[in-house]
């Protein structure tokens, strides 16, 4: 019986092929990639004394937080290239997006294009930038919520089951902080996409976007290259399994930060521990990354194990092991 394939099969299989071919001591049932994971770690100021160590534990690059002129940062660009490795990324963190003092957004806007400025001479592709973050007051439990908004406003309308009268003052607050967020980043757009620096925006425990479906629709909605996801695979395990977020995100992860967190039993709540050690399924987020035809960087955001340790570490996981 003769087989015929679409062109879209023939080249995954040649590819898998040539993966095989160049990896012929894989183990028996190994899985194969389209992409990798460039392993990462994140440091302050970018210097030899301060890369070596990384360099010597088998990391290609780093993220930092140092956040500097362009002169110093192109030093630091060269120092990294010197040892044959990359600055990735630079680490903004929180903004306050959604504040009603207009000098404090003006004040979050500057600092989000110095971090731009930044990135660009050391040779980054990206920033990681949390727009804002809002509490004090009644909010439901992470395996309460049950979401749901408007795709054309990003609002919600329903945050739990039933009466949401409770939780009227935080749906009031998500859907403030989705508009002003969204106006603040629209005004970031130009200079990122001049620099050619994406905006990936993370969300770090700031009770916004909780929803694999809530949190697409918010980096989806600039439809703009220059803005996507940087997703924290930790981050979002209290509300559902990072890989299910992986693949509502899909196309739109520009980098991954790496920890775990260890549910409690009954499945609410838990702690952070590290990569490998927690209730991160890595076999399924790596086949979810792999999907979504990601191949890029993945940065440990962790400490208090040898660096060589985390880089083995960070193997396994690409090896989807």
């Amino acid at each position: 019986m003769k087989l015929c394939l679409s062109r879209r099969e023939f080249l995954r299989r040649s590819a898998i092929a040539s993966a095989l071919a160049l990896a012929p001591n894989l183990p028996l049932g190994a899985a194969v990639f389209r992409g990798r994971l460039h392993r990462a770690m994140i440091v302050k100021e970018v210097t030899e004394p301060v890369l070596e160590p990384y360099k010597a534990a088998g990391f290609e690059g780093v993220e930092t937080t140092h956040i500097c002129s362009e002169p110093e940062a192109a030093q630091g660009r060269a120092a990294a290239e010197k040892l044959g490795m990359r600055v990735h990324s630079v680490l903004r963190g929180w903004m306050e997006f959604n504040s009603t003092d207009p000098g404090k957004v003006e004040d979050s806007l500057e600092k989000t294009r110095m971090a731009l400025r930044a990135a660009k001479a050391y040779g980054a592709d990206a920033i990681l930038l949390v727009p804002c973050r809002i509490g004090g007051m009644p909010m439901p439990e992470p395996w309460e919520f049950d979401i749901a908004f408007d795709p054309a406003t990003g609002h919600l309308s329903r945050v739990v089951a039933g009466d949401n009268s409770k939780y009227e003052a935080y749906i009031l607050a998500h859907n403030q902080a989705t508009d002003t967020s969204r106006s603040a980043v629209e005004k970031l757009t130009p200079l990122a996409q001049e620099l050619k620096v994406v905006i990936g925006l993370e969300n770090v425990w700031n009770n916004l976007w909780v929803k694999p479906e809530l949190y697409r629709n918010f980096v989806a909605s600039f439809k703009n290259p220059w803005v996507k996801s940087y997703f924290d695979i930790g981050n979002h395990v209290k509300y559902a399994p990072p890989q299910e977020f992986l693949r509502q995100l899909g196309s739109l992860v520009a980098k991954v930060h790496i920890k775990d967190f260890k549910l409690n039993p009954d499945g609410h709540g838990g702690r952070f521990v590290h990569p490998l050690d927690g209730s991160i399924d890595w076999p399924a987020v790596r086949k979810s990354l792999d999907e979504a035809g990601y191949n890029g960087w993945a940065t440990i955001e962790d400490g208090g194990l040898p660096l060589a340790e985390f880089n083995h570490r960070l193997e396994q996981i690409d090896a989807g092991q």
